[in-house]
């Protein structure tokens, strides 16, 4: 298996953690939790800014010394409804206290002390349409970089209809050439449905010394530290991925692979 794909570590409590030490790079960390009614987390941003995705489910939150009550109202992902997330600030507390079944993202790069603790969504996300054809997919901006809501950290759910392209044409963010390219590094945590189905990912690089090609199943993460990364949704299988992007300028900005260009251009 590539080392770019990662397999869940565990069936419930933390099932993912990805460090910027164990991904080989610097800035994105990216933990997910699986907990059930009862089950309870404690954690410590210590330097790390945070954003917690209540992918599934409803828990309820303490965080930087304020009760944020229950937050998250989807039982499935793929209801495509707007999440319920908290952005938590470098050297604070959160904790989560499980309600129902629940699947918790934790969002992670180098905070700033620029921003206070919020709520952010459901209100003020709305399902966003984005590409043409088989290219069409669907978007809930969570934290991108029109809304000032964070140091460094830029996330985002997509959606791909069943026999898709997404993050399509391929395009690459490696380079810190602010403001033709930034440099952000980049992970896909998957979910497929049916979930017994598969997606497809692949990262490269024009010049070929990075091209791999992956067969994500239901809850894998995919890490991008640099390289194209487009990925499809076979068909009869639904995709969703929520994307965490971080870098040295909270800034998204990507340049197109050669051979796809042309269609970037003539789509728009």
């Amino acid at each position: 298996m590539s080392n770019l794909q990662r397999k869940p570590i565990a069936q419930s409590g933390k099932v993912h953690d990805i460090t910027p030490n164990s991904a080989g790079w610097e800035y994105v960390g990216f933990a997910l939790y699986h907990l059930q009614p009862g089950d309870e987390i404690a954690e410590q941003t210590m330097a790390r800014e945070v954003i917690l995705v209540m992918v599934e489910g409803k828990a309820h939150f303490t965080a930087a010394g304020q009760d944020w009550g229950v937050l998250g109202d989807r039982m499935s992902v793929f209801e495509r409804t707007p999440p319920h997330c908290l952005y938590v600030p470098n050297e604070s507390n959160w904790n989560a206290l499980a309600e129902t079944d629940c699947v918790i993202a934790v969002c992670s790069a180098p905070g700033k002390r620029g921003h206070s603790a919020r709520r952010i969504g459901p209100d003020g996300i709305t399902l966003t349409e984005r590409g043409k054809g088989t290219n069409t997919r669907y978007i809930n901006n969570i934290a991108m970089e029109n809304e000032d809501l964070a140091d460094s950290l830029l996330v985002t759910e997509v959606f791909t209809p069943a026999g898709h392209w997404s993050s399509f044409p391929s395009h690459r963010h490696d380079e810190d050439d602010f403001p033709r390219i930034t440099y952000l590094e980049e992970t896909y945590y998957h979910r497929l449905n049916p979930a017994n189905g598969f997606g497809v990912q692949r990262v490269y690089t024009d010049d070929g010394t990075l091209d791999e090609t992956m067969a994500v199943a239901d809850g894998d993460v995919v890490l991008v530290p640099k390289g194209h990364h487009p990925c499809g949704a076979p068909y009869g299988f639904e995709m969703y991925y929520l994307n965490v992007m971080a870098g040295p300028l909270r800034k998204w900005r990507f340049v197109a692979a050669p051979e796809v260009a042309w269609i970037l251009e003539k789509d728009g």
